[in-house]
Formats: structure tokens, C-alpha cells, sequence
């Protein structure tokens, strides 16, 4: 089996695909699937400061974010169609204020939404938690311990909740199509639904595995740090997260592409908890998603199984 690092996102009734050219999002509306291609390579790929190791982590996970928005918010137009309502007094103002770039300041801004949501619910809150068990114990590397227990608890609830949404369970399908269409294509075989259908739904260059690394690195890391006030302690949080994405970032690569039975076990919690964010798909939606990938493979030139 070759290794690719084409990988992808479902969106809404569709895939997502990313290769080192280009862009394409396969959506299905009735019984068309609509392919949209945009020639664009990472950030990674166009600047060489931002591929350094440790550092393109950081780089990439924005990429993913920004990218991950301007897809999510295509299908949902495309799926539900253009609204006939009446555009509101505040949004005509917004039209008025940035014009032609209203969008992207309503994408960058969703980003920035999302990152300092995520920082509070998934660090924050635990970090703050944490704290009243310094009343009973002096021991640092003990309250470290619980805050990244609670962190990774917090995280599981969420991905549980989420997963009994009926919308977001045909997300979770879709996911589980452009794993299985990965997999087909790392396996050599012709891109078909019968060839992907017998694959498994788990990847792990998964979002979902690089997450739940995340988590166990901030303990690793953070395990380090005293606890000093709560005030300290946040901003140490918020100011070791590239780091912490750093280096979470190159275990995955190097999960990706080994088929060393160490990093197998190493990510293997990680590969459990996609059971919870991907289904098994239908025919249907496994023709989306190598619709989309066979769009991307189209500009990859031969360079397609090659490491970055």
C-alpha cells in the first residue's frame, strides 16, 4: 500500500478534497453531483518559512479552518439554494462597510469565532476546573493530570452529543465515504463504489485523530508548567498551542506514513473515537466522494503519493 497526503473534509450532502494543486468539493443535489474546483495550493506549499517542521502545524491548522468554512458554507448554499429574504438594515450595513469583501471578513471572522470557542471550552474551562484541586494538593504534575483528563472527557462528551444529530450523522457518513475513497486510492485499486465499499471508515490522518493527539500532547507539555494564578496559567495555555499543534501535527504525519505496530498503538485511541465521527455510507455518497477525489487527482501530475 502507498501513502498519499491528499485528505479531505465532508461537508454539507458532500466531500471535500485537498491534494497539493487544488480543490474540490462534490456536493449532491438530487440525483447530479456537482463538482467545484479551486486551483489553490496549501500555505505550506507556497511559502517555505511556513513548512517548517513545527511550525507548519500552526499554519496548517488555520489553512484547514478557513478552508473547512469556505466548503461548509458552499454546500449549505448549494443544498438549500440562494434566500429570497429580504437582506436585513444590519447586513446592508456590513454590504456598505467592506463591500466586495464582506465575505471574507464574515469567514475570517467565523474562524476567529471558532478558535477562541474552542480555546475556552477545550482549555480554559479545564485549566480553570482544575484549579480548585489545588486547595487539597501541591502537586503540579497531579493537577496537570486531571485538567487533560477533563479536557479529553469534555471532548468525547462533545463528539457523543454531536453524533446523535441526525443532520450531522449524514456528515459523519460523508466522512466515512472520503475515508474509505482514500483508502481505495492508497490501496492502487480503480476508483470505483465496489472497490471502496470494503474499506474501513477509519483513517488515521483523520481530523478526529489529530484532535484527540492534540489533547494528549497538551498534557505531556503543560505537565511541565507550575500553577501559579489562573490568570498565568490561561495565557501559558493559549501561548503553548502552537506548540502543542506543532508537534501533534508532525505525530500525524509520521502516522500517516509508518506502518511501525509503536505509532500503530500510539494512535490507535484516536482511530477508536472516529467510530463515533464517521458512519458507514451508502453507495450514493461514496460516488461523491470519489467524484471529488478523482477532480483532484486530475492536477496532481504523478506527485500524488509523494511525502511532504
Amino acid at each position: 500500500m502507498k501513502k498519499t497526503d491528499i485528505g479531505g473534509q465532508a461537508v454539507i450532502e458532500g466531500v471535500m478534497m485537498r491534494g497539493h494543486n487544488s480543490i474540490a468539493t462534490a456536493v449532491r443535489c438530487g440525483n447530479d453531483i456537482i463538482v467545484k474546483k479551486d486551483m489553490t495550493k496549501p500555505l505550506t506549499k507556497r511559502y517555505k518559512i511556513l513548512s517548517v517542521p513545527f511550525i507548519r502545524g500552526t499554519v496548517a491548522l488555520i489553512d484547514s479552518l478557513i478552508i473547512g468554512i469556505k466548503t461548509l458554507t458552499y454546500s449549505a448554499e448549494l443544498v438549500e439554494g440562494e434566500s429570497e429574504e429580504e437582506p436585513s438594515k444590519f447586513e446592508l450595513f456590513l454590504k456598505r462597510v467592506f463591500g466586495d469583501k464582506l465575505d471574507d471578513v464574515i469567514m475570517y471572522f467565523s474562524v476567529a469565532l471558532s478558535l477562541a470557542i474552542s480555546v475556552i471550552i477545550f482549555f480554559i474551562g479545564p485549566t480553570y476546573v482544575a484549579g480548585f484541586l489545588k486547595r487539597y494538593t501541591e502537586n503540579t504534575f497531579l493537577i496537570n493530570l486531571l485538567e487533560g483528563v477533563l479536557r479529553v472527557a469534555i471532548f468525547i462528551a462533545y463528539l457523543v452529543l454531536i453524533s446523535r444529530m441526525e443532520d450531522i450523522r449524514r456528515v459523519f457518513e460523508y466522512h466515512g465515504a472520503e475515508h474509505k475513497t482514500i483508502h481505495c486510492f492508497e490501496h492502487e485499486e480503480e476508483l470505483t463504489v465496489e472497490n471502496a465499499r470494503k474499506y474501513t471508515t477509519l483513517h488515521p490522518r483523520c481530523g478526529t485523530n489529530f484532535l484527540f493527539i492534540v489533547m494528549i500532547v497538551s498534557i505531556i507539555v503543560f505537565s511541565f508548567l507550575r500553577w501559579p494564578t489562573l490568570y498565568i496559567r490561561i495565557i501559558s495555555r493559549i501561548l503553548l498551542l502552537p506548540v502543542v499543534a506543532g508537534i501533534s501535527y508532525e505525530v500525524i504525519k509520521i502516522a500517516g506514513r509508518s506502518d511501525n505496530k509503536i505509532i500503530a498503538a500510539l494512535v490507535y485511541p484516536g482511530l477508536l473515537l472516529q467510530k463515533l465521527t464517521t458512519k458507514e455510507p451508502d453507495d450514493s455518497q461514496l460516488e461523491v466522494a470519489i467524484a471529488s477525489l478523482k477532480s483532484v487527482l486530475e492536477d496532481e501530475g504523478g506527485k500524488a503519493f509523494e511525502d511532504i
